[in-house]
């Protein structure tokens, strides 16, 4: 399995526009991070979760060259604004609609935003056409399963996803956006081999983990590694990893990992 963290920023990103005195080290380019989005391969299957909206350029950055299909955790515009972007994956399939799963609120949003793409295909060669499906608790594949479940994300739900890839039996659970991960989410993310958390920043906040609240999840679920994501500018990458337990790190742009 490969996991590739296309982006690791807040809807905000890092650098902020506007912003003139900066938290981070500008000079470190694992403190520049646009919005966060991830891309799972397993047993050869390319599955992107969300789409960020700098998700043209995370793709030719790390270079993905295809996708099946697509889960999106919500519907936050950080999370699915490149959508339209999408339309280069459906011209590689000859037009066929890429298949969309997601929550009832992430469905919402896609057809509030993207109704003139809600298609079985393209009215014209080379725009986008988009089959949207709700995301089951399991998701039976040949390459393995996905199973989801419901996180608190402020006022409403979004989805955590749980990888296990058939040829090898790994595992990997991916929790962004969420302030608390349930007993269910803990339950399945049990003898993940990578584990994926939002970890917005040290202060307290009413819709995303703290990194302290994400390392005592960590520890709880026992992972054989965890990589915190979704990190705000005032999350320095070597100031706060350097001080992290063993087997958590912070992620970055552009990382990949194979396991």
């Amino acid at each position: 399995m490969e996991l590739v963290f296309m982006g690791t920023g807040t809807s905000l990103g890092v650098p902020v526009i506007g912003v003139k005195k900066h938290f981070c080290d500008l000079a470190n380019p694992k403190n520049w991070r646009t919005r966060t989005c991830a891309h799972v391969i397993m047993d050869g299957v390319h599955i992107q979760i969300d789409v960020s909206p700098e998700f043209r350029l995370q793709c030719i950055w790390n270079e993905i060259n295809w996708i099946d299909f697509v889960i999106l955790t919500h519907g936050h515009s950080d999370h699915v604004m490149g959508m339209d972007d999408l339309r280069s994956f459906s011209a590689m399939k000859d037009g066929e609609a890429m298949l969309i799963y997601s929550c009832e609120d992430g469905l919402q949003r896609l057809r509030d935003s993207f109704a003139y793409a809600i298609l079985d295909r393209p009215l014209i060669t080379g725009y986008p056409a988009f089959k949207p499906l709700d995301m089951p608790n399991k998701l039976q594949l040949p390459c393995g399963t996905i199973c989801s479940t419901l996180l608190p994300h402020g006022t409403f739900e979004v989805l955590g996803l749980i990888f296990q890839e058939k040829s090898t039996g790994k595992k990997l659970a991916y929790y962004t956006d969420c302030h608390e991960v349930t007993p269910t989410a803990l339950d399945l993310a049990k003898g993940t081999d990578v584990l994926v958390l939002d970890a917005l920043r040290h202060q307290p906040h009413n819709s995303h983990l703290t990194i302290d609240q994400a390392t005592a999840i960590s520890q709880r679920v026992g992972a054989k590694q965890t990589y915190f994501t979704h990190m705000s500018q005032w999350v320095d990458y070597d100031t706060v990893n350097r001080n992290l337990p063993d087997k958590i790190e912070l992620a970055y742009d552009g990382l990949r990992v194979n396991f």
